[in-house]
């Protein structure tokens, strides 16, 4: 297996029990910034750095084209992005990659509060320029 599909796996990993913790605290059904909340919370209780809604600038020869935030970044290695719907789609998925191309982070998380907590890994190699899901 390549090894680049398990980078930062123990900060992922953090990550995923404080989004289960957060899920089965919580439960289902609400907004997404109630998520985002409670998870910045606990990351930022287990000494990890976290920013909350990060901007992400897009270039497009070498002009910003548009700007975005990414809902939690944390220890700059990993950006997570929060869904509270029904059922992820690659929308979804897309639009974490997008992150990741946007910005020197390699890592994403993408969590979904759902009526079952979904979690996708997505990692995108700058020098590869390669997508891989684990």
């Amino acid at each position: 297996m390549n090894e680049e599909n398990y980078k930062h796996s123990e900060l992922t990993e953090k990550i995923i029990h404080e989004a289960f913790y957060v899920y089965n605290t919580l439960g289902y059904g609400f907004l997404e910034k109630v998520y985002e909340n409670a998870l910045y919370k606990r990351l930022r209780e287990d000494g990890l750095k976290t920013e909350i809604q990060y901007p992400i600038s897009v270039y497009f020869e070498d002009e910003i084209i548009a700007e975005y935030s990414a809902d939690l970044i944390v220890d700059d290695k990993v950006i997570i992005e929060l869904k509270a719907i029904k059922e992820l789609a690659e929308i979804h998925e897309a639009q974490l990659i997008n992150y990741l191309k946007a910005t020197k982070i390699e890592v994403g998380l993408l969590i979904n509060f759902g009526p079952i907590i979904q979690i996708k890994r997505k990692i995108f190699t700058k020098q590869k320029d390669s997508v891989n899901q684990n």
